[in-house]
């Protein structure tokens, strides 16, 4: 049970995250605002379009909505909702503090809404996984789940690196896996819009 969302079949979603199509289906929304003279390919992430689109159906079912869970050793873990209203598809994300409450940081609708994390909050919630508590443990796949809500418009060098490397343990080719991190951050960076003035949400000071 999460707290606004009694009414909705949430199931555990961790079973699907080795499923071929389900990195094309959450990662490829991030390329598609026609900015880009090249199309993001599902053969970027080791998957092909018949891949996506049968898991797609799994996906998005509103029947039941699935669910990553990526709870933390310390501070706050991480959540994220596939939210399968008939009509109104979104996926949400939501930090879940020490205290069970959750808030929700951001939301995909086909276009992104809500504050985000910066590239350290992303990488303090992947790095630190729960090893007693149910949901994903790898570190790699913590990040991903969590990149389509990086809204930090000033990146660390390394941040190329670990995507690569991040994506290379998702499945990606070594052909194509630099396009593809390269691509992904230059599509986040490009609406980044996160103001530095702004509490961390990690910190619990912010609504």
């Amino acid at each position: 049970m999460i707290k606004g969302y009694d009414g909705g079949p949430l199931v555990p979603g961790e079973s699907l995250l080795g499923q071929p199509g389900f990195w094309a289906n959450h990662l490829m929304a991030v390329c598609y605002d026609g900015g880009c003279a090249e199309r993001p390919d599902p053969e970027w992430f080791g998957e092909d379009g018949a891949d996506a689109d049968a898991l797609s159906e799994v996906l998005f079912d509103p029947q039941r909505w699935p669910v990553f869970r990526m709870p933390t050793e310390n501070g706050p873990g991480a959540v994220v909702i596939y939210r399968n209203l008939d009509g109104d598809y979104g996926t949400d994300y939501l930090l879940a503090h020490p205290s069970s409450s959750v808030e929700q940081i951001a939301s995909w609708d086909g276009d992104f809404s809500g504050s985000g994390l910066i590239w350290l909050e992303l990488i303090r919630i992947a790095d630190n996984p729960s090893l007693a508590a149910e949901g994903v443990r790898d570190t790699a796949i913590r990040l991903l789940l969590l990149l389509p809500v990086l809204t930090d418009p000033d990146l660390p060098e390394a941040a190329l690196a670990t995507l690569v490397a991040a994506l290379t343990v998702a499945g990606a080719p070594q052909g194509t896996v630099s396009v593809a991190a390269e691509h992904l951050l230059t599509h986040l960076a490009r609406r980044s819009r996160h103001d530095p003035r702004w509490a961390s949400p990690l910190s619990g000071s912010r609504e």
